[in-house]
């Protein structure tokens, strides 16, 4: 069995890191080091009492470089980037730059200029960058993806709608900031269009319907599949009555008519990812990339009106 390898995280007062600290656990390694500017992170202690804890993100640069000089039973392997969409691609760069491997949430980064430079990091440190896209290792969609493969030479015809209801603090949070997430096109969506062009190919062309700050919609035809989807945080446009604290998230795909079911198994993907980039199988910058090249031409294409068989509203409340 492998030694424990020393972790590190950006973020961690934030919604997704308790999964990274679970899947940090999960997989027998040690957490060595934290920073968020809010201190609000009593969640450690479920994990780790002797992790070092930073609200200036300053000194947690000054403290992993210390440990890159110290002994190697001390120094940081891996640092979990749970920070912001906008900050990913500084503290990816830190933590390459103190040799430490990179496991970022989702996207990578917001524009796809800024993976040039960190491929150019990781072969300048020989130290890699992998992302969590947790979709390609749900077992319905693996086995649907095996499925398909099988087919070969067939065109599908696919319907994607996720509906997850915020409230009002969303527009107030960086997360309503088009600068600061990349909207909900690249916050919301984008695991769903890595998804689809994990599935069924790359993009030949984009069409987009609808973007506004709670929805989005368009058309991708993609080399085996013409995909309408529809993005929303609006509550109204759940299927069912929203249960806040309960059932806030509508997710469904349908490919030819025939709706996929995933709606269960979501636990612990991040462990399976966290498993997978240990064992050398992460999913790194070329997977990454075009679904963040995707969403970034969403974000700037001028919207088209829709045609009759390709309404934004995909679905609507019963």
């Amino acid at each position: 069995m492998s030694q424990p390898r020393n972790f590190a995280i950006t973020g961690v007062a934030g919604y997704i890191a308790p999964r990274h600290l679970k899947a940090i656990q999960d997989t027998g390694n040690r957490l060595v080091a934290a920073t968020d500017p809010h201190d609000a992170v009593g969640i450690l202690d479920r994990f780790a009492f002797d992790c070092r804890f930073f609200t200036e993100f300053e000194r947690f640069d000054r403290h992993l470089e210390k440990l890159r000089r110290g002994p190697e039973a001390q120094r940081v392997h891996y640092v979990s980037v749970c920070s912001p969409n906008y900050l990913h691609d500084a503290h990816m760069r830190l933590a390459l730059r103190v040799g430490a491997n990179v496991i970022c949430e989702k996207p990578l980064v917001i524009n796809p200029w800024n993976l040039d430079a960190l491929e150019e990091l990781e072969h300048e440190t020989g130290c890699r960058v992998s992302t969590v896209l947790q979709l390609r290792v749900h077992p319905q969609l693996v086995a649907l993806r095996d499925r398909l493969k099988a087919e070969s030479g067939k065109r599908h015809s696919v319907r994607l709608t996720y509906i997850t209801a915020r409230g009002g603090w969303y527009q107030v949070s960086w997360k309503g900031h088009d600068d600061r997430s990349g909207g909900i096109v690249t916050n919301i969506g984008i695991h769903f269009f890595d998804l689809v062009v994990w599935l069924f190919g790359p993009v030949r062309r984009s069409v987009v319907h609808l973007r506004e700050a709670q929805r989005a919609a368009g058309v991708l035809e993609l080399e085996r599949a013409d995909v309408q989807w529809y993005l929303s945080t609006e509550s109204a446009d759940l299927p069912f009555a929203p249960q806040p604290g309960v059932k806030t998230t509508f997710r469904s795909i349908a490919v030819d008519g025939q709706e996929v079911e995933f709606s269960e198994g979501f636990t612990d993907l991040h462990t399976r990812v966290y498993e997978e980039v240990l064992a050398g199988r992460g999913f790194g910058i070329a997977e990454a990339r075009p679904s963040v090249e995707l969403t970034a031409q969403i974000r700037a294409a001028a919207l088209e009106a829709p045609t009759a068989d390709a309404h934004p509203k995909v679905v609507a409340r019963g």
